[in-house]
C-alpha cells in the first residue's frame, strides 16, 4: 500500500506488498520488497535497496547504493524470518548496509532515533544501536554490537562480535575494539586502549564542570590506581557527589559480560 501524497520515481520498483506512509520521496532504479514498512516524511534516493521484514520509522533519509534489512551472512542463519526496526530522523549515508537479525539472538537489528550513519557503515545482524549516535565512514560493526546513545565512532572503527560501546563513548578512528567500553571514554589504538574520558563530547552536550569532574574521578579510580576491578567498584559505590552522572559508568562496568576495556 502506498499513500496517494508519496513521490515515486517511474523507474522505481515497488513490492505491492510494501508500504510506503504520507510524503515519502522514492527515487529511480531503488528496489522495495515486501515486508518493508517506510513511516511518514522519508526520503529514499536512488539506487537503494530495501528488504524485509523491515520497518523504518518517520523522516528519515536513505542515501543512495545502500542495502538496508538484507539478510545477514552469518552461517547459522537459515532463512528464518527476523526483522530490522529503523526509528525517526535518522540519516543513512552512501553504501551503508544493516542486516536482520537471527533467530540464534533477537531476532531483531534495531536502530534507534536521530542517528547519523556515514558512507559505507556496515551494521550486522542483531545489532542495537542507540539514540543520537554518529558513525563515521566506513566503520563495521560485526553481529551482536550494542552501542549505547550519543556514543561516536570515529572513520575506520571495528567493533568485534558482542561488544557493548557505552553511552558518550568516543572511539578513535581506525580503532579496533574487543571488550566492551564503558560510558564516557575515549578509547583509541589496534587493539583500543582507554585514554580518558570524553571530555569535549560531555561538553557539548551540556555536562557541567562539575558533573565531568567527577566523571574523571570515577575515571581514575578505574583506569589509574592500578586497583583490581572489584576494589575499584567498591570505590566508586562510596562516592556521593553527583551520583546521576556516576552511576551510569559503574551500571556500564558491572553489567558487562565480555569484560571491559581496560
Amino acid at each position: 500500500m502506498i499513500d496517494p501524497s508519496a513521490q515515486i520515481d517511474p523507474l522505481a520498483k515497488i513490492d505491492p506488498g510494501a508500504v510506503l506512509g504520507k510524503n515519502v520521496s522514492v527515487g529511480p532504479w531503488t528496489y522495495i520488497g515486501p515486508d518493508v514498512e517506510v513511516g511518514d516524511d522519508c526520503v529514499i534516493h536512488s539506487h537503494i535497496v530495501l528488504k524485509g521484514p523491515t520497518r523504518i520509522g518517520n523522516n528519515n533519509t536513505l542515501y543512495q547504493f545502500s542495502t538496508i534489512g538484507d539478510d545477514t551472512p552469518d552461517l547459522k542463519y537459515d532463512g528464518e524470518p527476523t526483522r530490522l526496526v529503523i526509528g525517526d530522523n535518522n540519516v543513512i549515508r552512501e553504501g551503508v548496509t544493516i542486516h536482520r537479525g537471527t533467530v540464534q539472538d533477537r531476532h531483531e537489528t534495531t536502530i534507534g532515533d536521530d542517528n547519523l550513519i556515514m558512507a559505507y557503515v556496515h551494521i550486522g545482524h542483531d545489532c542495537v544501536i542507540g539514540n543520537h549516535t554518529i558513525l563515521v565512514n566506513n566503520a563495521a560493526l560485526a553481529g551482536h554490537v550494542k552501542v549505547a546513545d550519543w556514543a561516536f565512532l570515529s572513520g575506520y572503527t571495528k567493533i568485534q562480535q558482542y561488544v557493548c560501546i557505552g553511552a558518550h563513548a568516543f572511539i578513535g578512528a581506525d580503532a579496533f575494539v574487543n571488550q566492551d567500553v564503558p560510558d564516557y571514554l575515549m578509547v583509541a589504538g589496534f587493539p583500543a586502549v582507554p585514554r580518558t574520558i570524553n571530555k569535549v563530547g560531555l561538553e557539548r552536550r551540556g555536562f557541567s564542570k562539575e558533573q565531568i569532574r567527577a566523571i574523571n574521578q570515577a575515571y581514575k579510580i578505574v583506569y589509574r590506581k592500578a586497583l583490581k576491578l572489584e576494589d575499584a567498584l567498591v570505590e566508586l559505590d562510596a562516592l556521593a557527589d553527583h551520583r546521576d552522572v556516576i552511576q551510569p559508568f559503574i551500571d556500564s562496568i558491572r553489567r558487562s559480560e565480555r569484560g571491559i576495556i581496560r
